[in-house]
């Protein structure tokens, strides 16, 4: 009852005239990344809630597509060719604000990224100083990632245009580049610190949610058009994204073949 009446409260505070008048739907559009973030939606498509619980709304196809990273993820939903996104917080605030009609729907997790340097280097880091002169692999700017260095580094009175190099780049780039030593260090989402660790190319020295204490990272983003012509079927949305949250706490091995399979 309570997503019910918040969904409404979106539905009526949206920035049109229209009424929530439901038009048919039958294929839903999701993005999401490559991230253990994202894995809810991964789980809930992986096994067939997302089509099984819509269908009863008219949905006969779900289609999901794998995007490196934030800003591009923005690009195709203001392209009409997403309805939902799992995304980080950034990249939507910086798309509404060039005219994305989108609206955050529901969280999705907080923290989870890391700065992972070269062995070498990870092994001489105390502070943010010793990454004065070194080139940083991370998303493009307009991520969640790239916003959150670029703060803490600020914060910690580095200049993050003057005082070393932030390269923007996707996920498997980034893990590319730091494997060839072609960077210094990368920041990103999980697994990819981890997986980096265990290939012994790199170390992680530090966490985002030491960087900024449980920041906000992803979210889910829905389309202007879905939340005003559809609020029954994204409140089923968010349902399934809750159980599939839920789900993967409680089966936690199975989540990680989940991820490892897409």
């Amino acid at each position: 009852m309570a997503l019910a009446v918040v969904l409404a409260a979106i539905c009526v505070l949206s920035t049109t005239a229209q009424i929530c008048e439901a038009r048919e739907i039958k294929e839903l559009h999701i993005g999401y990344q490559p991230t253990t973030h994202h894995i809810a939606e991964m789980t809930a498509m992986e096994k067939g809630w997302w089509k099984r619980d819509l269908e009863r709304f008219g949905i006969e196809k779900v289609t999901d597509t794998e995007f490196p990273s934030g800003p591009p993820e923005m690009t195709a939903m203001m392209a009409g060719e997403l309805d939902v996104a799992y995304v980080g917080n950034a990249p939507p605030i910086s798309a509404i604000d060039k005219g994305l009609d989108a609206k955050i729907v529901a969280a999705v997790n907080i923290n989870g990224s890391a700065i992972v340097l070269l062995p070498e280097l990870a092994a001489n880091y105390t502070s943010p100083e010793d990454l004065r002169g070194l080139k940083i692999a991370t998303y493009p700017p307009g991520s969640i990632q790239d916003t959150l260095l670029r703060k803490w580094l600020k914060d910690n009175g580095i200049d993050p245009e003057n005082d070393l190099e932030i390269v923007p780049v996707g996920t498997g780039d980034a893990i590319s580049a730091i494997d060839a030593r072609a960077v210094n260090g990368v920041f990103l989402p999980s697994p990819s610190p981890t997986l980096i660790e265990l290939a012994g190319t790199g170390k992680i020295v530090v966490l985002s949610g030491d960087m900024w204490p449980d920041h906000a990272c992803c979210c889910l983003l829905a389309s202007g058009e879905l939340i005003r012509e559809h609020p029954e079927l994204l409140e089923q949305i968010i349902r399934i994204h809750i159980n599939a949250t839920e789900y993967n706490i409680e089966h936690i091995d199975e989540a990680a073949e989940i991820f490892a399979g897409k």
